[in-house]
């Protein structure tokens, strides 16, 4: 029972994660292509790719108060 409630909140982290990297990525000032392919490899491997979303994904979003 414990084993089951455990796996669901790695998942829920793990979904928050990745809605923050594509948040991330969207915004870059990256372009279109680059947004695409990376929101793809994010929704489709989704730990391996936030972690490479965030290490090697696109950089240079814009400023969150401007």
């Amino acid at each position: 029972m414990i084993d089951v409630q455990v796996g669901g909140l790695i998942g829920l982290i793990i979904l928050i994660f990745d809605i923050y990297a594509i948040v991330k990525t969207v915004q870059s000032s990256s372009s279109t292509g680059a947004k695409v392919l990376w929101t793809v490899v994010i929704l489709v491997f989704p730990l391996l790719g936030l972690l490479l979303g965030l290490l090697l994904g696109p950089k240079g979003g814009r400023p969150i108060l401007a």
